[in-house]
């Protein structure tokens, strides 16, 4: 229901958009759609993992980043076709398909049966089961046996998250590394008109660069650790991001360099949600992955001033998008292993299957 009010109220908001008569009017539809964005991946990206197991928890969610890459790459042709007309056809163009695509949202997706759990609504869980052709004795550690169970709404989940100290430090490393992420992912996707390219084929070839990422995060998902993959990513991102500074004037040197920290960028984009699906329990799950969305958008609202500030001074953004992925990086440091980890439903579950994990590593 969420990811459906999400985007539709998103895509109404985005089309009314085109009656704007002046900037404060514009500003706020543009806020207001902004906020019913924000949950959308989220939202998806939870449901995706909920709903399959452990074995394909990873892949699964790599197919709808996929889906958002080829959005993404829809954005230079609309822009490119209609780069005559007015503002209002773009909005126009990007409004209406995705109200249809809110029709088949509400025909098509089903509910997470371990949320309805959660929420106590045993017989609509069984009735998704039953309607993914599962069976009951594969759902995850019985849950639907389990008869110690109580609503998790929205602030009380925040309550738990804060009040909690383990989860309250995963949650403060997501953040830090979503901020970097999040930063220098979209600042290089802003940042290619000082690079004195083409904009149409340098966003283009950018969005291209997504594509092989998701094969190659599709195949290591399940093979390398996510802790290894976040620091390395982040590091080799940040290094090419910082030697765009030494190298200027070169443009080949330079469109290779930014193609290749966007490249590791994507890479960690792509782990860091499915990471933190995994950090959490199901009563959570939603609230911390959105809270680490949050800091994601947050450094991409901050990218654009990086990006106007670096065409006088190519430091203060590409350098400073260097050090701060490097930096936001070694926060990983602070968060546990979670590859082949079953997933959680209750805090006191998590806490026990951390605790084994703990008791085996030692």
């Amino acid at each position: 229901n969420l990811i459906f009010l999400s985007c539709f109220g998103m895509s109404v908001t985005g089309l009314i958009t085109i009656f704007s008569t002046n900037i404060w009017i514009y500003s706020s539809l543009r806020f207001v759609c902004g906020f019913f964005r924000a949950s959308i991946i989220t939202c998806a990206l939870v449901l995706l993992t909920e709903m399959v197991g452990r074995q394909w928890r990873g892949r699964v969610g790599i197919v709808g980043f996929f889906c958002f890459t080829l959005g993404l790459l829809s954005l230079p042709i609309i822009a490119y076709v209609n780069r005559d007309s007015s503002w209002r056809t773009l909005y126009l163009w990007t409004s209406i398909p995705a109200i249809l695509y809110c029709i088949i949202v509400c025909f098509f997706v089903i509910e997470s049966p371990r949320w309805l759990f959660m929420q106590g609504r045993d017989v609509e869980a069984v009735a998704v089961l039953k309607r993914l052709g599962t069976l009951v004795n594969e759902f995850n550690s019985n849950v639907l046996f389990k008869q110690d169970t109580s609503k998790v709404g929205l602030y009380s989940s925040m309550k738990t998250l804060f009040k909690s100290r383990w989860a309250f430090r995963r949650v403060l490393a997501g953040m830090a590394l979503g901020f970097g992420i999040g930063l220098v992912y979209f600042g290089m996707l802003l940042g290619v008109g000082n690079l004195g390219y083409n904009i149409y084929l340098s966003v283009a070839f950018n969005g291209l660069l997504d594509i092989p990422s998701y094969f190659l995060t599709f195949y290591l998902i399940e093979r390398w650790n996510r802790k290894t993959s976040m620091l390395v990513f982040s590091i080799v991102s940040g290094l090419c991001s910082m030697l765009l500074v030494v190298v200027d004037g070169r443009k080949g040197v330079e469109i290779g360099l930014e193609l290749a920290s966007l490249f590791n960028v994507c890479l960690a984009f792509n782990v860091i949600l499915i990471y933190t699906t995994e950090l959490f329990p199901t009563s959570v799950r939603s609230s911390a992955t959105s809270i680490v969305r949050q800091t994601i958008v947050f450094g991409a609202a901050l990218s654009p001033l990086l990006i106007s500030a670096g065409r006088k001074h190519k430091f203060l953004s590409y350098g400073v998008f260097g050090l701060v992925i490097m930096c936001s990086g070694f926060f990983v440091v602070f968060l546990p292993e979670t590859r082949g980890v079953t997933l959680s439903d209750t805090m006191d579950e998590q806490e026990c299957n951390d605790s084994k994990i703990s008791v085996v590593g030692e």
